[in-house]
Formats: structure tokens, sequence, C-alpha cells
């Protein structure tokens, strides 16, 4: 049964923002090999972070929404912890948005 996911990715673009795109694109096929439907990519833009863990002090962030099995998730976590353009990593199960509903009641005047 697939579940729908988040996924916040934040690349090492080494400080060519151009870049990003040619990494988006490679991640999003990543993601498609793995198994996984991708719903919707969010390019978020760089940002710096709150505090300097490592060597760097900003990133580009992006947000993957998609479909896939649980196993899914292991695949792309390991696939991304060894990819130099993936800085960090972090993923969230989500509902499936609800449809909205028309409300009942009086009508518009």
């Amino acid at each position: 049964m697939k579940h729908r996911y988040e996924g916040l990715l934040i690349l090492n673009t080494k400080g060519a923002d151009e870049g990003a795109k040619e990494i988006i694109e490679r991640l999003e096929k990543d993601f498609k090999k793995e198994g996984a439907d991708i719903e919707q990519v969010q390019k978020m833009d760089r940002r710096q972070f709150a505090y300097t863990a490592g060597k760097l002090d900003s990133g580009y962030y992006v947000n993957f929404v998609f479909h896939g099995e649980p196993a899914v998730m292991g695949k792309l976590r390991a696939k991304f912890k060894n990819d130099s353009d993936v800085y960090r990593q972090s993923y969230l199960k989500v509902q499936a948005p609800k449809p909205v509903a028309a409300r009942r009641g009086r009508p518009p005047q």
C-alpha cells in the first residue's frame, strides 16, 4: 500500500544556485528509480542556517511530495546519505489532502 510522504532535502550547491536545477532533476530521477511517484516539487531557494554545524552556513531547500511503499524510504535514505550534493534529509508521512466540501446553510446573498 502506497503512502504519501514529504521529503525535505537541503542541497549543497557549493555556492552556485545555477547548479541546483540539475541536482533537483537528478534527484527526481532517483526518486522515480526507487519506486516513488512524485506529486510535487517545491523549490524553496537558498536559506541561511540558524547555526553552523559543519562546513556550510547555508543550503538550497527542496521539498518533495511523493507516494511510495514504506520500503522506498529506506532506499532513499541510504542512497542520499552517500550523495555529496545532499547535505541533510528529513522525511515525514503525511495524510492525503481532503477535498473541500461545499458549505451547507444559507446561500450567499
